[in-house]
């Protein structure tokens, strides 16, 4: 079952969170979307086949839907929540251009824009400046073909590290658990993923971050352990590599928005 609900609408654009709890490992019926827009992945991963393609999406990648391109799903892991922006044509073209990459390369700073966008509603922020700002960001180049050739070994390692089980603590173990060599699964995550293991892990620690600052966390130190980071050092270090701040600005930051949001509410 699939949930679609609005957050943000102009003329020019809407925000939707998408909440999927299917669960299949065969393609969906087609899908042909009327709209040009953008899906950025918050929670889960699932597959998509467009245009004779196919590609996994995870909070790290996300996808274009171009209008009239047929898609088909499968969620072989479960559920999973999503932000589509869907854009018209003529701002669409005026900040991506005609040929925008596609897959999406969603870092931490993607990640970072896409959160504050969906909270844009509850400040005096500038909805299209917001939007520009998150768009330009998420469609640049990534700089990770695709290649073929075990794929599914790829995505059985990122499911395991996103549904934080015990043997994605590190390398070997997860080598281990997925029947594989290290160094093979080294070789084929950072193929297919354009990410070391570990990298990846701590992107998704990092994702987990930025949700539990949205929550509304402020122990930093605690903050570090539920997310597996081995101190609140470890934790700073790692934020400051993927988002260029430190945790306790991120946290101020979500903060502010935390108390325009009760002062939105309150009036």
């Amino acid at each position: 079952m699939r949930s679609s609900r609005l957050v943000l609408s102009t003329p020019e654009f809407g925000v939707h969170v998408v909440d999927c709890a299917e669960r299949h490992r065969h393609w969906s019926a087609p899908e042909v979307p009327g709209t040009a827009g953008i899906v950025l992945p918050r929670r889960g991963i699932f597959r998509l086949l467009s245009d004779g393609r196919e590609q996994t999406v995870d909070p790290t990648t996300g996808y274009l839907q171009t209008p009239g391109e047929e898609q088909r799903f499968a969620h072989p892991a479960g559920g999973d929540v999503c932000t589509y922006i869907s854009v018209r044509e003529p701002l669409w073209h005026t900040i991506v251009g005609a040929e925008p990459a596609s897959p999406v390369h969603v870092d931490g700073r993607v990640e970072l824009a896409h959160r504050l966008l969906l909270r844009t509603e509850h400040d005096a922020a500038d909805p299209v400046e917001r939007l520009v700002h998150t768009l330009a960001a998420a469609s640049r180049p990534s700089r990770f073909p695709t290649r073929p050739g075990h794929a599914d070994l790829a995505d059985r390692a990122r499911q395991a590290i996103l549904a934080d089980a015990p043997e994605s603590a590190d390398l070997v173990r997860l080598a281990r658990a997925l029947r594989v060599s290290p160094s093979h699964l080294s070789r084929t995550f950072h193929s297919h993923v354009g990410m070391t293991v570990s990298r990846y892990r701590n992107r998704i620690r990092i994702s987990r971050v930025l949700a539990h600052f949205e929550e509304g966390e402020t122990d930093l130190a605690r903050l570090a352990l539920t997310v597996g980071f081995a101190d609140q050092a470890h934790l700073s270090r790692a934020v400051r590599a993927e988002l260029g701040d430190s945790p306790a600005r991120l946290r101020r930051l979500f903060r502010s928005f935390g108390l325009s949001m009760n002062r939105h509410a309150k009036g």
